[in-house]
């Protein structure tokens, strides 16, 4: 197949950690072709949906690691596949990419489905089944969210569109932070604030649960570092082998069949303890550490599930 990958610059990634480097390998080795552009290259003209970019090859090399051939400027529609991969910020950058690359969808497989994954991002699509998640609100007005706190107490308070563990803070039944976190955040963006209850259980670990085509296929723990609150890998949590809890299997049963339905073929869940909090959609991670825990080539099953998309198409 003919694959495009829309990602964030290439150059700088770890290929020891990053997914998508890995899902361009197995792709490699499959015989698929690869194109690599990043969004700001995308492009709607006249009718088609373009983007300017470089042929890819990949190699586990360190600082080596891409061969790219020269730039084209190509329609994305003689593409079998365009991967969205990357990173958030879910912002309008972000969202007007899925805007085009829907365009796509009638010669084209855009995984994930840019439709649901602007309708479903990470914090938001959890909303639909409130029984597996912690307390949670989604505000920008200052008295609903001292509201929240006042019943819960314990709360952890982040930007609702962040990524990475950026701007996350735990505020506990004694901390008089709130009013000037809020002060901050709404002094540089109009986005609304999500809390939720702090969950205790993210000192053992905040596990990512990865599901392709909605089934569950592993899952890693993601332990903070100490005197940290976020696990995430990005600031320093740290990876471990981790395995499926029956109530790991029961949240995927719940989820999984919305993901398969609305085209979210490669996705991230974050579970503490028994609550979901996240479902990550836009740019998941974990593959690689997955791969190395559990000896399983889960990029191969990603791979087997577009291809039999595509072979259905």
């Amino acid at each position: 197949m003919k694959v495009a990958i829309q990602m964030d610059p290439i150059g700088a990634i770890d290929i020891d950690a990053d997914t998508t480097f890995r899902l361009a390998e197995e792709a490699q080795a499959r015989g698929h072709e690869l194109f690599y552009y990043t969004p700001d290259r995308l492009a709607y003209e006249e009718g088609r949906i373009t983007a300017r970019g470089r042929p890819l090859r990949v190699r586990r090399a360190r600082g080596d690691h891409a061969e790219l051939g020269e730039e084209a400027h190509v329609d994305l529609a003689g593409f079998d596949v365009v991967w969205l991969r990357q990173d958030p910020p879910f912002d309008m950058h972000y969202i007007t990419t899925t805007h085009l690359l829907q365009r796509l969808a009638a010669s084209t497989l855009v995984v994930n489905d840019p439709f649901w994954v602007r309708n479903f991002p990470e914090k938001l699509l959890v909303l639909d089944f409130p029984d597996l998640t912690p307390p949670t609100t989604i505000a920008r007005d200052l008295a609903t969210i001292r509201a929240f706190k006042a019943r819960h107490g314990d709360v952890i308070l982040k930007p609702l569109y962040g990524n990475g563990g950026a701007g996350v803070f735990r505020l506990d039944a004694n901390d008089r932070n709130l009013s000037a976190l809020h002060e901050l955040f709404t002094g540089f963006t109009r986005e609304p604030l999500i809390v939720q209850k702090f969950l205790p259980q993210v000192a053992q670990g905040d596990k990512r649960v990865i599901l392709v085509d909605g089934e569950a296929v592993g899952a890693i723990n993601r332990v903070p570092a100490a005197g940290e609150t976020r696990s995430n890998m990005h600031v320093g949590g740290r990876p471990e082998p981790a395995q499926l809890t029956d109530r790991d299997r029961e949240i995927c049963a719940r989820i999984g069949p919305v993901l398969r339905e609305k085209g979210q073929l490669f996705v991230g869940i974050d579970v503490i303890g028994d609550r979901l909090t996240e479902i990550n959609v836009t740019s998941p991670t974990g593959l690689q550490e997955l791969e190395r825990f559990d000896g399983v080539n889960i990029a191969a099953r990603v791979w087997e599930a577009i291809e039999a998309r595509r072979a259905a198409a």
